[in-house]
């Protein structure tokens, strides 16, 4: 299994719009940071997780040729607001993309793009086709088993995926014990860790480790990062070992 993180930022990305901070002025690639989304690649299948605003250049950037499913945590706006740019994929392969989501997930994504699920189609629109995650038990894509970790970013509900040994959880501030137990053996867990000020909806970097510890994966990296937190190289130097942070343009194998 390869993953290449895509991106690893907060909602606005890093640099942050008109900021002179440190973090947004570094001249160090990594402290450069794309919405939040990782590619997957296996023999069984080529899926990435979220198409936020950056997926166009998320795609060519990494050089994306295959698609085989999208799968979403959430409808958060940075999370779902490139799904327009999977024309490209349907364009190449003449097929819709198969794009999986709870219920609550496909409602925001037939708000956003309502022109995509009405009848009758336009020319040149998005093809989709839509696969309902449930709530448990776990769901294969081209036999590529999937299970769906349920955490809450404030009150709202997120999925996280294990997909093998590789586990990916963003946008959460609470994972309940029975879905930590999903987590564990994992050989790379992903973990969102905002900043080092307590937020309402996002772990702590302080929160994300002691979720890391709890969960007892070989190997943790953090993600859905900030400015806030600091220069990628400083922040570093302070982890424990066996975590560290993420950047754009990194890949595990797994």
């Amino acid at each position: 299994m390869k993953i290449t993180f895509l991106g690893t930022g907060t909602s606005q990305g890093v640099p942050f719009i008109g900021c002179d901070c440190p973090v947004c002025t570094s001249k160090n690639k990594k402290d450069n940071r794309l919405r939040v989304s990782v590619w997957v690649e296996t023999p069984e299948a080529s899926i990435v997780i979220d198409s936020g605003p950056d997926f166009r250049y998320q795609m060519l950037r990494a050089g994306v040729r295959r698609l085989d499913a999208i799968l979403f945590t959430h409808g958060h706006k940075d999370h779902i607001a490139g799904m327009d740019d999977i024309r490209a994929f349907n364009f190449m392969t003449k097929e819709a993309v198969p794009v999986y989501a709870t219920h609550e997930t496909q409602e925001s994504l037939r708000r956003e793009y309502s022109y995509i699920f009405q009848l009758p189609t336009y020319p040149g629109i998005p093809q989709v086709e839509m696969h309902t995650i449930h709530h448990s038990g776990s769901f294969d894509i081209n036999g590529l088993k999937i299970t769906p970790i349920r955490v809450l970013h404030y009150n709202l509900e997120v999925l996280g995926f294990r997909i093998g040994d590789f586990t990916y959880i963003t946008d959460a501030n609470f994972i309940a014990d029975e879905e930590l137990a999903k987590i564990r053996g994992s050989k790379a867990l992903v973990l969102n860790a905002l900043r080092h000020e307590k937020h309402v909806s996002h772990f702590t970097l302080t929160e994300a480790i002691e979720v890391g510890d709890k969960a007892g994966a070989e190997e943790v990296y953090f993600t859905h990062i900030s400015h806030q937190l600091g220069l990628h190289d400083d922040v570093e130097k302070t982890l424990p070992p066996g975590f560290q942070l993420a950047y754009d343009g990194l890949v595990l194998d797994i």
